[in-house]
C-alpha cells in the first residue's frame, strides 16, 4: 500500500488539505474559504479562531474523501501565510487580539522611526530583511503597545506569540507544543539568519519578551506528535515551511540559481542561492529558504503585495465578471491594453519599491477605455511587477536566470504566462501539479520519514506541463518595462502627499 502524506497549506483567503501519493500525485483535496477584514485603512486583520477552525475542517474533510484516518498518514506537513502574527494565552490557549496579517500597514509610522535612527541597518545586517510593516516583529511589538492583556500576559509569563505554522501546531498538539520552523521564524524581523537564533537586541528593541516566541525547528524533521483525539489517530508532524520556500522546494529547486515565482494573492519570488547569504542591493530581502539536518539554503526573494487579489478585486469590487478564468478571455479579446496601466500598490508597494505609502492607481484612461482593457492591464501589472523582481535578482547574483518556474492559481492563466514570459525574454515552466506550496510541505515531511530517500529522488517527481517562449522582441518588453516605470511613479507616496 501507497505512503500517504498529508500537507496544510494555510493561505490568506483560502484553508486546503491536500493528500499525496509516494508518486507525488493528488489523492484527495479539500479547501475552504477564509476572510480577511479591513477594520480602518490599511489594517488588515483575521480570526484566529477562523483559521484553526477552517484548517480542521478541511482536514476532516479530505480524510473522509479518502475513507482513511489520521493513523494512515505516514507523515503532516505544513505551509502557511508568512509573517501574520498571533497572540495567545498559553493557559487557555485563546487568541487575545485578531490575528495581524501580513499584509496590515498599521506600523509603517513605527518602520519610519526605525529608519530615521539608523536600526534599519542593523535590521538589514541581521536579519536580511527590509524593514517594513510586512514582517512579523514590529507587529509584535504593536501588540504589546496596545493591547494590555499582552502586557499583563507576559508578565505571568504566559503569552505565546507565532506566525500561523506555529498557530496550528500549537491546535494540533493541544496546546503541548509551541514552536515555528527556521524559514518562518527568517520572516519575523526579530531572527539572526547568521547565528540562527532570536536576536536579544534587536527583541529589547521591539519590547518582545524571548519567552513568548517560540522553539525554531528545522523545515524538515519531527516537530510533534498530532494529539490523537482529535482527528481518528496521531501522526507525526514533520515538515513545515513558509509557503514561499515550501513552493520553492515543491518545485525541486535545488540548484543554485534555480527560481520559481507564485502568482496567488502576491506574487513572490526566489532564487536559490545556497549555503551563501546574497545581501541586495537592488530591494529584495535575503532569507532562509530551509534547513535539513544542519545545513541551512538561503535565498534571494522578491515579494508582491497584489497579484491575483487584484483579480479578485475586479470580481468582487468592480464585478467585471463572476469567475476568475473569464480574464484570459477578457485580455485577449483586445490587440493591447490600450494604453492603460493597473498599479496594484492596495497596501503599498513590495519588493524592489518598498513603499508603504503608495496606492493603486489606473493610469492612461481614454474614452474608449473599457473593462476589457482594464483586466489585460491588471494581467500585465502582475507579470510587470514580477519582471521586476526578478530583475533585481539578476543583478543581485550577477547571475543570468535561463528559466523561471511557475505556480498558484493565477498561473493557470495562459495570457499571463505568455505575457511574463515576453517581458522577462526567458522561457517559463509550468508544472503539471501547480499545487507546489503544499507539495513542498509533503515532500519535506515525507523526506524526514523515509517517504522519499533525497532530493534527487524528489526531482525526478517534478513534471512540466507547458512551456511558454518569448514572442517579442527585448527592445519591445524594455519598451513596456520603461512605461510601467512611469505609471508606478504616479502611485508612489500617496498617502504621504
Amino acid at each position: 500500500m501507497t505512503k500517504i502524506v498529508m500537507a496544510l497549506d494555510q493561505g490568506t483567503t483560502s484553508s486546503r488539505t491536500i493528500l499525496f501519493s509516494e508518486k507525488g500525485e493528488i489523492v484527495a483535496e479539500a479547501s475552504t474559504p477564509l476572510a480577511c477584514y479591513y477594520p480602518q485603512s490599511g489594517w488588515v486583520e483575521q480570526d484566529p479562531q477562523e483559521i484553526w477552525v477552517s484548517q480542521s475542517q478541511t482536514i476532516r474533510e479530505v480524510l473522509k474523501k479518502a475513507a482513511l484516518k489520521m493513523k494512515d498518514i505516514a507523515a503532516v506537513g505544513i505551509t502557511n501565510q508568512r509573517e501574520t502574527t498571533i497572540a495567545w494565552n498559553r493557559n487557555s490557549g485563546e487568541a487575545i487580539t485578531p490575528a495581524i496579517n501580513w499584509q496590515c500597514r498599521r506600523t509603517a509610522d513605527y518602520c519610519e522611526q526605525l529608519k530615521d535612527e539608523g536600526f534599519d541597518h542593523v535590521l538589514r545586517n541581521r536579519t536580511g530583511l527590509v524593514t517594513d510593516p510586512y514582517f512579523s516583529g514590529t507587529k509584535m511589538r504593536w501588540i504589546m503597545e496596545n493591547v494590555p492583556e499582552a502586557i499583563k500576559l507576559a508578565g505571568y509569563g504566559t503569552l505565546c506569540f507565532g506566525t500561523v505554522d506555529s498557530w496550528l501546531i500549537w491546535q494540533m498538539t493541544s496546546g503541548q507544543v509551541h514552536a515555528t520552523e527556521i524559514s518562518n521564524a527568517s520572516r519575523t524581523m526579530v531572527f539572526n539568519i547568521d547565528t540562527c537564533s532570536w536576536d536579544d537586541e534587536i527583541l529589547a528593541r521591539f519590547n518582545i519578551p524571548r519567552e513568548t516566541l517560540p522553539d525554531v525547528k528545522p523545515s524538515s524533521g519531527i516537530i510533534a506528535e498530532i494529539d490523537p483525539d482529535l482527528f481518528g489517530g496521531s501522526a507525526p508532524i514533520s515538515g513545515v515551511a513558509g509557503d514561499q520556500q515550501a513552493a520553492l522546494f515543491g518545485q525541486a529547486c535545488f540548484e543554485i540559481g534555480m527560481a520559481k515565482n507564485t502568482y496567488g494573492t502576491g506574487c513572490f519570488m526566489i532564487s536559490n542561492t545556497g549555503s551563501e547569504k546574497v545581501h541586495s542591493k537592488h530591494g529584495l530581502i535575503t532569507t532562509i529558504a530551509w534547513q535539513i539536518n544542519q545545513e541551512v539554503t538561503y535565498a534571494l526573494e522578491g515579494s508582491v503585495f497584489i497579484a491575483g487579489a487584484l483579480v479578485q478585486w475586479l470580481r468582487d469590487g468592480l464585478q467585471f465578471f463572476s469567475d476568475a478564468a473569464e480574464t484570459q478571455d477578457m485580455a485577449e479579446s483586445v490587440p493591447d491594453s490600450g494604453g492603460v496601466f493597473v498599479v496594484p500598490a492596495f497596501v503599498g508597494l513590495g519588493a524592489p519599491h518598498w513603499d508603504p505609502y503608495a496606492r493603486g492607481t489606473i493610469v492612461g484612461l481614454s474614452r474608449d477605455t473599457n473593462r476589457k482593457h482594464i483586466v489585460r492591464a491588471s494581467l500585465e501589472a502582475i507579470a510587470f511587477q514580477s519582471a521586476e523582481v526578478l530583475q533585481s535578482i539578476a543583478k543581485d547574483t550577477g547571475q543570468e536566470i535561463k528559466e523561471l518556474r511557475v505556480d498558484g492559481g493565477a498561473a493557470a492563466n495562459d495570457f499571463l504566462c505568455q505575457f511574463q514570459t515576453d517581458v522577462l525574454g526567458l522561457n517559463l515552466k509550468r508544472p503539471k501539479v501547480i499545487e507546489t506550496t503544499a507539495m513542498g510541505a509533503a515532500f519535506l515531511a515525507g523526506l524526514s520519514v523515509g517517504v522519499w530517500r533525497d532530493q534527487k529522488q524528489i526531482s525526478k517527481l517534478w513534471q512540466q506541463e507547458k512551456m511558454f517562449s518569448p514572442n517579442i522582441s527585448r527592445e519591445d518588453s524594455a519598451r513596456m518595462m520603461l512605461d510601467w516605470g512611469r505609471a508606478l511613479e504616479r502611485a508612489k507616496g500617496w498617502v504621504a502627499s
